[in-house]
């Protein structure tokens, strides 16, 4: 993201009265998505709503991959899906696109047909049009350069006759009158260049002819160009002759459609090989942990107080490879002795879910390096001895160098922090405000006794408060 990082990460948003926002990682600005893409890797929330993604397999399969020790194999088998997809999707768009152009190939040739009888060559309207103006005016031109010529050199009152006897009498002046040096060196100069023009427009009249069939032949050329344009609606034979190159590029993929079409298949079955070798080590890897996992679950989940505990990862072909893989996955759970193993989120009751989860949470803690995490009620249908077992899985991660929040209800969790912030709320005359802030130990204290005695302070209720904390 280009941000600057030494030491620390510093992630703050402003939120103004009018609703808008602004983010900074670091004090450089930047995007909600950029500072929402960064909070993903340092800090995972558990709230109330994310017991229903249990349910879910595009969960339980995002488990799995992150308890997989090589990510390389999905790697792997992303890039080979996505070489896949676009090899399938070249060749749907190509045969798409033959389709339309199949249906307008008679068209198209006819099309072609007039273009090369038109014979179109780039530049040629702007010869042409200079070439008919001249033709129109070929008579009237060779008339006016008739006239010219015979004006400056046709006879013996001609300018150059003139020039040439100045020129002479300057050039004998020179003898006796030096001054009229210069004067002969530039009318000789005018009387050359005099000469040279003389001759030039003598050429030029000579070779201006007027010729009827030239003018007709160039007008009806004219009038193809013009016709050509007005049919297609453009204005040069520049964009007549894209117009020609488009039909013959569509003609050239319809006669060259069987060997592209061929060339494609082959890419799809060539990438389809290699996806479904990406699938196969990825599922044997989903499968072998998959049974390390199911033993740490059943573990936790016995040391929560599901002493029956039985669970297992169902791993099954799909259909079709997808976008995750060539696995559909499924969590089975049950917590009786004889009960047949059913889907996770149909037969776990509310407390059996949070305990699940907090395991989950606990194991993928420590096979990533996610900082922080945030569990928010995740104690939710549990109390009494299990929610202190569930405590000392919230400390064994914090232990390992996380950063776990919890927001709970209950003291035997609560007790087991580091520091304890009381969250509460205040009615003013207009509105109700919500603080957080550290409590002390004497105030842990107190706050530990009024949880466990629903508000009401008493000697045994501080006691007991006194000796959680102490544990």
């Amino acid at each position: 993201m280009d941000v600057e990082y030494e030491s620390e990460c510093i992630v703050r948003r402003e939120i103004a009265a009018t609703g808008k926002s602004r983010a900074f990682i670091n004090d450089t600005p930047v995007s909600l998505a950029s500072m929402k893409l960064l909070g993903e890797r340092l800090i995972d929330i558990h709230s109330q709503h994310q017991n229903l993604l249990l349910s879910a397999e595009s969960f339980q399969l995002g488990v799995l991959d992150t308890l997989c020790p090589d990510k390389s194999y999905r790697v792997q088998y992303t890039q080979a899906y996505r070489n896949y997809r676009e090899a399938v999707q070249a060749l749907e768009e190509l045969r798409t696109q033959l389709s339309g152009d199949r249906g307008d190939e008679e068209y198209i040739r006819f099309q072609l047909n007039q273009f090369d009888e038109w014979h179109l060559r780039d530049g040629e309207q702007e010869e042409l049009e200079q070439e008919l103006e001249l033709l129109t005016h070929a008579e009237d031109i060779k008339s006016s350069l008739y006239g010219i010529s015979a004006a400056l050199n046709g006879d013996e009152n001609s300018q150059a006759t003139a020039l040439r006897s100045t020129t002479q009498a300057l050039r004998s002046l020179t003898s006796i009158y030096p001054q009229a040096e210069e004067w002969y060196s530039r009318m000789e100069s005018l009387y050359i260049e005099l000469k040279d023009i003389a001759e030039e427009v003598a050429d030029a009249e000579e070779r201006m002819t007027v010729d009827p069939e030239r003018q007709t032949w160039v007008e009806q050329r004219l009038d193809v160009i013009y016709t050509a344009q007005q049919k297609h609606r453009v204005s040069s034979v520049a964009e007549l002759l894209e117009i020609e190159q488009r039909y013959r590029d569509t003609l050239s993929r319809i006669d060259d459609a069987a060997e592209r079409i061929a060339s494609l298949e082959q890419a799809v079955e060539t990438t389809y090989k290699t996806l479904q070798k990406q699938a196969a080590t990825l599922t044997a890897q989903r499968n072998a942990v998959a049974r390390t996992f199911e033993k740490e679950i059943a573990a936790r989940l016995i040391e929560l107080g599901i002493p029956n505990t039985r669970f297992a990862v169902d791993i099954t072909p799909r259909r079709q490879p997808d976008a995750t893989g060539a696995d559909s996955v499924a969590f089975l759970f049950s917590a009786n002795k004889n009960g047949a193993l059913q889907d996770i989120a149909q037969v776990a009751s509310g407390g059996e879910i949070s305990r699940i989860m907090l395991s989950l949470k606990s194991i993928i803690a420590t096979a990533t390096s996610m900082p922080t995490l945030i569990f928010d009620e995740i104690d939710t249908g549990v109390s009494g001895t299990i929610a202190a077992r569930m405590a000392d899985i919230m400390a064994s991660i914090a232990s390992h160098g996380r950063q776990v929040i919890s927001i709970t209800h209950l003291p035997q969790i609560a007790a087991k922090a580091t520091a304890h912030y009381k969250v509460y709320k205040e009615d003013n005359d207009t509105s109700t405000v919500s603080h957080i802030r550290p409590l002390t130990t004497e105030e842990r204290i107190t706050e530990l006794a009024q949880m466990m005695s629903a508000g009401t302070l008493t000697a045994a209720a501080i006691n007991n408060a006194k000796e959680l904390l102490g544990k």
